[in-house]
């Protein structure tokens, strides 16, 4: 099974990077998807439990268990993509895998060349941070296990939605820090409310510079909310430091609806001839 070491994923960044070509992570929850972004030129996959839910004709969601959802996926993508690196969303606070070695070493068993801290708290709240905190389950296991990650050679990305959990990644040794900033829009089961591109690029260049502040190699990328279409990275990568895009609904969920909304409104069209 070819997998892909942290040096390598990092000098293919650079790679497109001098080619002056952005950075794309594309989600992809199936076999279908997956061939279809690499095909599409994607630079990286990345597998989340909750694509399942997008899959499934839902509003992304968490269903079960993390973890061992996003485990049994690397089976399917791995069969059909062996090009590029394939990245897996660990639950870092999972409570039944309190072995962060451990859980990183069955997701590099499975496939995964790389790992990004999906579900992540630092996108839920102060409440449900302060709740899970008290337990020693909360963000700081995210940054704990990009840590471990760093420590294995194993290439990272890391959401994160403030400026505080910037610094605190980019001292983790995360290779990468993914400004979220909020659910994605569009669609059948998007997002509609949300805040304005122009502030979601504001909050990007808050997180950008916390985390430059601690290392000024980190790559820069972005996600969410008001970044929905290839048109709305353009005005992103013009005014933040960005140089690329997770994508996950857009990539994996809208796509998916307009195509296939399309197709069976094409066939429904076509009359029966006279002879019927």
């Amino acid at each position: 099974m070819r997998m892909f070491d942290r040096t390598e994923i990092l000098t293919r960044i650079a790679g497109q990077l001098a080619e002056r070509k952005a950075v794309l992570a594309a989600g992809s929850s199936c076999g279908l998807v997956a061939k279809c972004a690499v095909l599409g030129g994607a630079d990286m996959l990345v597998v989340y439990s909750t694509g399942l839910s997008r899959l499934m004709g839902l509003p992304t969601s968490r269903i079960g268990d993390s973890n061992a959802r996003t485990l049994e996926l690397a089976a399917e993508i791995r069969n059909v993509v062996s090009s590029i690196p394939v990245i897996g969303g660990v639950e870092a606070w999972d409570p039944v895998r309190l072995d962060l070695d451990a859980l990183l070493d069955k997701f590099w068993a499975a496939g995964f060349s790389g790992v990004i801290n999906y579900p992540t708290i630092s996108t839920m709240g102060d409440k449900w941070r302060d709740r899970r905190g008290r337990v020693g389950l909360g963000f700081e296991r995210e940054v704990e296990m990009i840590a471990a990650a760093r420590k294995k050679n194993i290439f990272s990305l890391a959401y994160v939605a403030s400026p505080d959990d910037a610094k605190a990644m980019a001292g983790s040794g995360a290779d990468c820090i993914v400004p979220h900033v909020g659910a994605t829009r569009g669609g059948l089961v998007g997002h509609e409310e949300g805040q304005p591109i122009q502030d979601a690029i504001r909050r990007i260049n808050e997180i950008n510079a916390a985390a430059k502040a601690v290392r000024p190699d980190v790559i820069l990328l972005c996600h969410g909310g008001a970044i929905a279409e290839p048109e709305d990275t353009i005005v992103v990568y013009r005014s933040t430091q960005c140089v690329g895009f997770v994508g996950a609904s857009s990539i994996e969920r809208i796509p998916i609806e307009r195509a296939v909304k399309a197709a069976a409104e094409e066939f429904k069209a076509v009359p029966l001839g006279r002879n019927h």
